[in-house]
This record gives structure tokens, sequence and C-alpha cells, in this order.
């Protein structure tokens, strides 16, 4: 049965049993992957050749509401990113 979430120490494991390295080195691989596309997401978009790419978009703030207690509330401001799978992931996991 497969895992529907993955957290980092189970990226990090499956690091350690394919690739053999200590499981903190791993995740520190992982740490620092993320920290480096964060800084790279954060002035422009990232592109990873066979993966995808990920965007930064902006949203407007807008009304929104709470579905159990139909109390309206202002939804700030904010950034999100969004991911476009490239071509060959996206036949790959149609095989």
């Amino acid at each position: 049965m497969m895992k529907k979430n993955y957290r980092k120490i189970d990226l990090a494991k499956k690091l350690n049993k394919e690739k053999g390295f200590p499981i903190l080195y791993s995740k520190k691989i992982i740490d620092d992957l993320i920290e480096i596309s964060a800084e790279i997401l954060y002035n422009d978009k990232l592109t990873l050749k066979n993966l995808g790419t990920f965007n930064k978009k902006d949203k407007r703030s807008r009304l929104g509401r709470n579905p159990r207690t139909k109390e309206s509330h202002i939804i700030k401001a904010r950034k999100v990113i969004s991911f476009n799978p490239s071509k060959k992931l996206v036949n790959s996991l149609n095989e």
C-alpha cells in the first residue's frame, strides 16, 4: 500500500535506502534543496528539466465565508506557488 503524504524524513529514508547516504546527510540535502528552491522562487520562477516549473503568483484579497458559521471575512492578499508539470513527467505518469 502506498502512502498518501511523504514527509522530509520519508524522503531521507528513501535516499538512505537507495543511495546509501546516512539519514542525517540525506535530511541536510533535502533541507538545502528546499532552501535554495525558496530563494530562487522569491525572485524568479524555478524550472527543473523533465520535472516541471514552479511559479510564484500573487492572489488578491477577497471576501470569504466560514461554511460552518456562515460568517464573512476578508481573505488577505498573498503569494502562492503553482506547479506546471513537464510533458515528460505527465507522459511517464500516464504509462
